[in-house]
């Protein structure tokens, strides 16, 4: 199963057109943590992610191209290892995201998100007056099923002193699949996606995000059946280089 964070909510929901900016490329501090708990087990798999992430971006004949390069650290059960991860993605004149290269088996990349990496001048000023819950409905990346759910504002402050535009959602829907650990096991049941995401009023480029994915349902296997609660959580920020997360307290 995929680490099903790819919703593109807001890429999905509101992108129109393409009125960019041109930024330079940007630096974030990536952090991360998966929690399985299968079975009637106390005990709870815990994996955890802490790296640094260069995004690059350039402009060609299509539109804006996004390259993505994550170096982090992953410790489990086994121990610590270091590892890198790699997306690619255009943005192409009609205002969609097309994926060109996914290589990143940890969904660490700020590509890899439920929200669009940047938006047009549009839909920031739409963001900007958004009041109230506002529904909404995506494509579920598993099991061909639709998430529902609302988009509300966030508070407003700066990342890294930069002023940004807030933006949450949350979103419910079936989903079915199998675990890399049990690939001839079949798990159905729920999901809960729920996160909140920056975007810099100057430029629109996504400068912060947290996500959690939760999911509930039975690990099916021939006659024998599991229960199963995972939960996924990612947190992305810009940063100087610095992969301590630690934001001034003036700051979101």
């Amino acid at each position: 199963m995929q680490f099903p964070l790819r919703v593109a909510v807001i890429a999905a929901a509101l992108i129109p057109t393409l009125t960019l900016c041109a930024l330079a490329d940007q630096v974030y501090g990536v952090a991360g943590e998966d929690t399985y708990r299968i079975g009637k087990s106390l005990e709870a798999t815990h994996i955890t992610y802490r790296g640094v992430e260069h995004l690059g971006i350039v402009s060609n004949d299509q539109g804006h191209r996004y390259v993505a390069d994550v170096n982090y650290t992953r410790l489990d059960e086994s121990g610590k290892a270091s590892a890198h991860g790699r997306f690619v993605q255009e943005l192409l004149r009609d205002g969609t995201f097309e994926d060109r290269d996914d290589d990143d088996p940890d969904f660490l990349t700020i590509l890899n998100q439920p929200f669009a990496v940047q938006l047009d001048a549009t839909t920031l000023r739409d963001l900007e007056r958004l009041s109230g819950k506002v529904p909404f409905e995506a494509a579920s990346p598993l099991g061909g099923s639709r998430l529902s759910g609302y988009l509300s504002s966030a508070p407003r402050g700066k990342v890294r002193g930069h002023l940004v535009v807030g933006v949450r959602f949350e979103a419910d829907g079936p989903m079915t699949g199998t675990l890399p650990e049990h690939p001839n096991a079949l798990l159905s049941g729920t999901m809960h996606m729920d996160g909140t995401a920056y975007y810099a009023q100057t430029g629109a480029l996504l400068l912060a995000l947290e996500a959690t994915l939760t999911i509930d349902g039975k690990l099916q296997s021939g006659d024998d059946s599991v229960p199963v609660r995972i939960i996924y959580h990612r947190a992305i920020r810009a940063t100087d280089g610095d992969p301590s997360m630690q934001l001034g307290s003036h700051e979101i």
